[in-house]
């Protein structure tokens, strides 16, 4: 082979990867393009109902939502009126979910570990019960759950509680919800529960009964402690659809009484007979949904390994 040949094939090479190079940068700046298109299309509307949070009704009218205020324009008055209105709602929808997001993530746990780590009959129609209650509507429970409550004289039941410090009888709203969050959050939970003991080893809780480890010893000390991640993504998720749950606040509840949750006092937050106070509703709607983020931002990583199926 001649010296003019090797040194065409190596130009020739050289070439190649050149356009490989280009294609590849190309193919990588599109998809860079498409990202940050996607970006915009989800940020913009969340950016603009910030801005708008921080606007004075003049700004409000005057400015793009998109824009940020002048200095004329700029107030904290929306988030401290917001503040203000919200904050007997914030406390009474903390004091509801919490309890029943842990309670409903608890009881599925369970659930699913009787269904997969305890052989006994009837296993498959009792898992479909529950499949079947994950997708029923909340419209289609609404009346049999009024009339449910309406039965249940709970207020007068629980009375000599009211006696006790910062119990006060509208509560007994907040455990009707409670409870019906904690009974409608179930299903969802035991089947997300499931599908993760399905992965677990069967050999740590053969083990273990070997050892003569009961059951619950063997949830207690084995289950329950390798559940962590599949605990992170059922209470991100049972925690953000409790607190912006209404319909069933609406039912219960009925109003903007003391036992109200954010999401009730949300909806007449800004209005009023001489319009619509956006930069106040934007603000409230911010608040409202703080308490949300602050959980997927504490428990992501755990979120992130249950999703992936991880242990």
């Amino acid at each position: 082979m001649s010296q003019e040949t090797v040194t065409a094939d190596a130009t020739d090479g050289e070439s190649s990867t050149s356009d490989l190079r280009d294609a590849i940068g190309g193919k990588r700046i599109l998809l860079y393009a498409v990202l940050a298109l996607i970006a915009v299309y989800f940020l913009v509307p969340l950016e603009a109902g910030l801005v708008t949070s921080f606007k004075t009704n003049e700004a409000v009218i005057n400015t793009a939502p998109y824009l940020p205020p002048g200095p004329d324009g700029f107030t904290l008055q929306n988030w401290a009126e917001a503040l203000d209105t919200l904050s007997s709602g914030l406390v009474n929808s903390l004091v509801m979910t919490i309890p029943a997001t842990v309670l409903g993530a608890l009881f599925g746990s369970l659930a699913a570990y009787g269904l997969t780590q305890i052989s006994w009959k009837g296993q498959i129609p009792i898992f479909a019960l529950f499949v079947a209650g994950v997708f029923i509507p909340y419209q289609a429970v609404l009346v049999p759950l009024s009339q449910f409550w309406s039965m249940i004289p709970l207020e007068t039941a629980l009375s000599p509680l009211w006696a006790l410090p910062l119990l006060e009888p509208y509560h007994a709203d907040l455990i009707e919800l409670i409870v019906t969050h904690t009974s409608y959050g179930i299903p969802i939970s035991t089947v997300l529960f499931r599908g993760y003991y399905m992965g677990l080893s069967d050999e740590m809780v053969e083990a273990a009964r070997l050892d003569g480890a009961g059951v619950f010893e063997i949830y207690r000390r084995i289950v329950l402690p390798l559940s962590g991640p599949m605990f992170a993504v059922v209470l991100i998720y049972q925690f953000t659809q409790i607190w912006n749950e209404l319909l069933f606040a609406l039912i219960l509840v009925g109003g903007t009484g003391p036992s109200a949750p954010v999401t009730l006092s949300l909806v007449g937050l800004g209005t009023s007979l001489e319009g619509v106070d956006f930069g106040l509703r934007m603000a409230g709607a911010f608040l409202t949904a703080l308490p949300t983020l602050l959980v997927f931002i504490i428990f992501g990583d755990q979120f992130a390994q249950g999703v992936a199926g991880r242990t």
